[in-house]
């Protein structure tokens, strides 16, 4: 009776995982967006609309700047589910159907995109993270002229248990509940670079920097300085690289990854399911939320300085005001002098 009753459970197992849903890989590189479009997939590129008028992956769809266009200026919190689900409806973006989500290489919007499909109920969403420039280094050609799928009327269920909670994350900082991950930039980890009422970290968070998962972390920063002439750098690192760099956590731990609000983590937690990381969330509020809860205990905290800000920004305007003086002075005489040129009485 013992080895029929294991039996039985063996064939429940098989038949669940025959029936479940295959998950669709993370992250996928040329090649595979190449086959998927072959086979129906939908193709998202979150960029911003004169960037993918410029030129995108062919049939690829657009809604604009997603990081703008899906949240809150203000909160950086997703808008009401009844206007996201006319935008991506409207644009042919249905989380039910398998997708790919792109934008420059290493663009951690393109995993915002992602981790927003996820929310609202996708379950074969990848992101092809070398991007545009990814595209066009396979050998493959662009587009210019906006692409067209056909408008559904959708009515996606947001999933928040997808995602960590202010409460939730609160709750694991006192009691060391899970791992957490700070993909933020060092400044901003140790309370030098304040983006929120608070500076600082949550207690115990590993700070990581997103970038650490390029192959170049200085990517960004070498372009802005002209020391190199494409963001290859920013190309995903290799996998031993990776497993090094998130060597100190445990896989089958839950780990939770914050940022500012929610993008850079995305892409960190993409990265850690890659690896075999089973229990990943992100913490969409992040830093933003967490630190707007002034009870929640915090590291290096430092506080926003609203007068000094006040000052400085006084300061700016009596320079600008000074400045557009003597512009016009300058203007001023400018004409006088051509009236003058003109043989007209000065």
């Amino acid at each position: 009776m013992k080895t029929l009753a294991r039996l039985y459970s063996a064939l429940l197992l098989l038949t669940a995982l025959i029936s479940a849903p295959a998950l669709a890989a993370p992250i996928v590189d040329a090649a595979a967006v190449k086959a998927a479009q072959a086979r129906g997939a939908i193709v998202w590129d979150v960029r911003a609309t004169p960037l993918y008028r410029k030129g995108h992956i062919p049939g690829a769809v657009s809604i604009g700047d997603a990081g703008n266009v899906l949240r809150n200026a203000v909160t950086e919190d997703f808008i009401e589910t009844a206007q996201i689900e006319k935008i991506l409806g409207n644009a042919g973006i249905d989380p039910a159907q398998k997708i790919i989500v792109y934008a420059e290489r290493g663009n951690p919007y393109a995993y915002f995109g992602r981790l927003a499909l996820q929310y609202f109920g996708a379950q074969k969403v990848s992101v092809f993270h070398d991007g545009v420039e990814g595209w066009q280094d396979a050998g493959f050609a662009l587009e210019t002229a906006d692409a067209q799928r056909p408008a559904r009327t959708l009515k996606p269920s947001p999933h928040p248990e997808l995602i960590a909670s202010t409460e939730d994350v609160v709750s694991r900082a006192k009691t060391g509940a899970a791992q957490i991950i700070d993909a933020r930039c060092a400044g901003e980890y140790l309370g030098n670079d304040v983006r929120a009422i608070r500076g600082g970290h949550i207690p115990g968070a590993l700070n990581i920097p997103y970038e650490r998962n390029w192959k170049d972390p200085e990517t960004n920063a070498k372009m802005s300085r002209r020391q190199v002439a494409d963001n290859k750098g920013a190309g995903l690192a290799p996998t031993d690289a990776l497993r090094s760099l998130y060597a100190k956590l445990d896989p089958n731990k839950e780990t939770v990854v914050y940022c500012q609000s929610g993008v850079r983590a995305a892409e960190t937690a993409a990265v850690l399911e890659t690896l075999g990381f089973n229990k990943v969330k992100v913490y969409d509020s992040s830093w933003l939320g967490y630190a707007a809860r002034l009870d929640a205990p915090a590291e290096r905290e430092t506080f926003f300085n609203v007068g000094a800000m006040n000052g400085r920004l006084a300061s700016m305007q009596r320079k600008i005001d000074e400045l557009e003086r003597m512009i016009g002075e300058l203007h001023s005489s400018h004409v006088a002098k051509a009236t003058c040129a003109a043989g007209k009485v000065c």
